[in-house]
């Protein structure tokens, strides 16, 4: 549905981490060697998951519980992809040939900031739907 506000919230996360996927910058070491690049099976199964957990919330409306689960678990996949991010880019020996590291690295956080709003619209319609089984 797409009036509730985590429909919302996920359709963000699921842009963002998209965005993340198309302009994702090839991270070339000082000597040319790619140190980090958008087709390694790493980062593109993450980056994956995280879209596809995404879209499968989106869909699963009816069910809030699963719904929460699933943000829960893409919850996780962004972490373990910013773990990766940071792993890396950590370990550079030396300068890279551009400097700037790119908005990569903080596309991830802003993903599970909107993961979370989800889960707490989806928590307070869970909160909602009890309270009005209770008055019956």
């Amino acid at each position: 549905m797409i009036q509730r506000v985590q429909t919302i919230y996920l359709i963000v996360s699921a842009i963002i981490m998209g965005a993340l996927f198309m302009w994702f910058p090839v991270v070339l070491g000082k000597d040319g060697s790619v140190v980090m690049e958008r087709n390694e099976p790493l980062i593109f199964g993450l980056v994956f998951v995280s879209i596809a957990l995404a879209i499968i919330s989106i869909l699963s409306f009816k069910k809030r519980q699963m719904q929460f689960v699933l943000n829960r678990l893409n919850i996780i996949s962004n972490f373990v992809l910013l773990g990766v991010f940071v792993y890396r880019l950590l370990t550079l020996s030396g300068e890279t040939i551009v400097s700037e590291k790119g908005i990569g690295v903080v596309l991830p956080i802003i993903s599970i900031v909107f993961l979370v709003l989800a889960n707490k619209a989806i928590k307070r319609d869970e909160d909602l739907v009890k309270s009005v089984d209770r008055l019956r």
